[in-house]
Parts: C-alpha cells; structure tokens; sequence
C-alpha cells in the first residue's frame, strides 16, 4: 500500500473512521426510540435491551471470524461481503414480525457490522507502528468518536419525521454506501506474502499464542471491562433519563452526545500529547480516573440525586474511554504485528462480550431505579483497573 501523506491521508482516516462509525451508528441510533419499541412489540424494557444485548454478541462473535478470515484472505474482501450482509440484516429489520425476529436480526446486523471496526483496525497496523501507530490510531478514533454525538439526534430525528421503521431504513442506506466507497475506493492493505494459512487449528493457534502474552490480555481486559461498562450506560439511560427524570427523546440525544465530546477529548488528548505522556501513564490515569467516577455515580442513583448530579459522573467516565480505547489499543497491538486481525479481533471481541452481559442487567429490577446501572458501571470500571495492575503493572515489575 502506497504511503499515506497529505489529502491522501485524511481521505484515507475518514474512510475507515466511517466504516468504524458503523458500531456506533448500529447501536446508538434506535437508543432513543426504545419506548416506542416497547409499544410497538408490546414488550418490556429488558426485552428490548436484549435486542441490544443480540446486537453486542453479533458484534463479538463477528469480530472473530472477519478478523480471522482478514489475516487468511486479505482485509478488502472480507470487509465487502460483510458490509452487503449488513445492508441486507437493516432492511430486514424494517418488516420484523414480532419481538423474538427483531431480536435474530439485531444479532445478524451486529455480526456484519463487527467488520468494519476489527478490519479498520487491523489496516491501520498494516500500515504503520510505532508514534505513527499511535497518532493514526487516535485520529481514527477522534472520526469514530464524532459518531456518538450524531447517532441519537439523528434517530431523534427520524421520529420526528417517520416511525422507528425509518431508523432501520437509513442505517439501510448507509450499509449500501459504505459497500460502495469500499468496493471502489479501499485499497488491500495485506500482501500476500504477509497472510496466515487458511485452516482452523492456524486461526486457533494464533488466538492462543495472542493471549499467552499476560501483557496483551491485561490491555484487552482494562479495555473490555470498561467499555463493557459503557454499554450498561447505553442501555440504561433511554430509560433512566426518559422515564425517571422525564426528558424528551431530543433531549435525551443531547445529553447522549455530549459525551461524545467527551470521547473526543479522551482520544485527541492521547494522540496529541503522546509525546509528553506515555501511553502508559495516559491508561492508568484514565482507570483511576473512571473507577472515582463510577463510585460516585453509584453514590448518586442510590441517594436518588437529580440529574445533573448523574449526567457528570457518567461525563467524566466515558470520557476515559476515549483514552483507555486508544491507549490500551497502541499498547497491546505494538507487537502483534503478524496477526494484527486476530489480536485486532480479540480486542474488540471483549468489550462487546461484556457489553451484551451489562446491558440487561440495568433494567432487571425495572424502570424506575438507576441503581442497577451505577453499580453495574462502577464493577466495570474497578475489574478494569484491578485486571491492569494484576497482568501489566505486575509482570512489568518482575521482568525489572
């Protein structure tokens, strides 16, 4: 692949930063038309956060198999195949029966969707490493990270215009746009000299190799259980915020896109300053960071505090997101450079992972507490912190 420098470049970032905005677009998009999904299929609150709790498993279940098969036939064709089988899951979606079809469909739609993030990644280590690895990365997710601003206001606003059906119909739209800018326009990052053998105990074989590194599997772990945790916040607060505290749907996807902000400053803080602050000190700040939040988030639900008192935590919690998603990103995959879409994979298999088993644990004691969710988010973010220090911190001191 030709280097990347100038317009090149930027055009290069927006690129796969639009195929990552995927995930977010697939999942934050319908966040605030979960009470008409309640109506409509005439269900409960957790049954239709299991439709998120589907779509999060498609997502770890995909990442998986594209990553794999990335790293055996190349990241382009792949990537193509899942983005037509995403196009096909949305449109699908629109004429779903009942409840228990809407719920298949979200997990097929994750599954494809999973391609966009695991391969944009995994194309990124192919073309860079090191402080490049690191700045591109973070711009990557700087692009990504814009996306959850958007989502909810746009789902917002579909409803203003059309039924929840219209959601589904643009995110339609966006599968088939993204199939086309990909078929026309991606380059093949992986030469053929590069890929691995095509067979199952090859796949399996690297999988374990990747996780025997204590290193490796404390990033994913810090990382997973964290943004494990924001999936609990993503389930829990249409809910919360809609029926507790009696927001609008509009107003819902502003406070929804505000941490999008914070996303980005998480992210662009890493990128741009990673030559004054290691990586390193950048990741357990920001653990340290979300565990304080998560603790007093959990104060608040449980002293029933009025909203700005829980808009603030939760703030400052995915705003360490932002940096633990690019920090712990760099570090673990710095030295996977043989199977990048593996490792890329087992990164992102994590967080969705735990993402399906948070979210419907925030609505299991009903509609009308936000206890479950603080508590749900604080555990997250404390497994997260501890996982670092156990596997990294520590193996980092007996190797001195």
């Amino acid at each position: 692949m030709e280097t990347l420098v100038g317009f090149k470049r930027v055009r290069f970032i927006l690129l796969l930063g639009a195929l990552t905005s995927l995930i977010p677009f697939t999942i934050d998009m319908y966040l605030p038309s979960f009470p008409v999904l309640a109506e409509v299929f005439e269900t409960n609150a957790s049954s239709i956060q299991l439709s998120l709790t589907a779509c999060l498993l498609g997502l770890s279940v995909g990442q998986l198999v594209a990553g794999a098969l990335s790293d055996v036939h190349g990241r382009r064709r792949p990537l193509v195949i899942s983005l037509f089988i995403y196009a096909a899951a949305s449109a699908a979606c629109v004429f779903a029966p009942n409840i228990y079809v809407f719920v298949l469909l979200r997990f097929l739609q994750g599954f494809a969707a999973s391609a966009g993030l695991v391969i944009s990644r995994a194309i990124v280590r192919d073309v860079s490493s090191g402080a490049e690895l690191t700045r591109l990365f973070a711009l990557l997710m700087v692009v990504n990270n814009l996306v959850p601003l958007l989502a909810p206001s746009v789902g917002s606003g579909v409803l203003l215009f059309a039924d929840w059906k219209g959601i589904f119909l643009a995110l339609t739209i966006l599968g088939v746009v993204l199939l086309l800018i990909t078929g026309f326009r991606l380059p093949e990052s992986l030469p053929l000299e590069q890929r691995v053998p095509s067979n199952l105990r090859a796949t399996f074989s690297n999988f374990a190799a990747i996780l025997k590194d204590k290193k490796f599997t404390g990033y994913a772990l810090a990382q997973g259980f964290l943004i494990g945790g924001v999936f609990a916040y993503v389930s829990g607060t249409p809910f919360i915020y809609q029926n507790i505290y009696g927001v609008s749907p509009q107003v819902f996807s502003l406070l929804f896109g505000m941490n999008g902000i914070g996303l980005i400053i998480g992210s662009y803080a890493v990128g741009r300053f990673s030559h004054v602050f290691s990586e390193k000190r950048f990741l357990e700040t920001a653990l340290y960071g979300a565990t304080l939040a998560g603790a007093v988030l959990l104060a608040v639900v449980i002293l029933q505090g009025p909203l700005w008192a829980v808009v603030v935590p939760i703030f400052f919690f995915v705003t360490s997101i932002g940096i633990v998603g690019t920090a712990s990103f760099t570090l673990a995959m710095e030295s996977q450079s043989k199977a990048a879409g593996s490792a890329s994979a087992l990164l992102g298999l994590l967080p969705f992972v735990l993402g399906a088993l948070s979210a419907p644990l925030v609505g299991i004691a009903g509609e009308e507490t936000a206890v479950p969710m603080g508590l749900t988010i604080f555990s997250m973010c404390l497994i997260a912190l501890v996982a670092y220090l156990f596997l990294v911190k520590k193996t980092e001191r007996k190797a001195v």
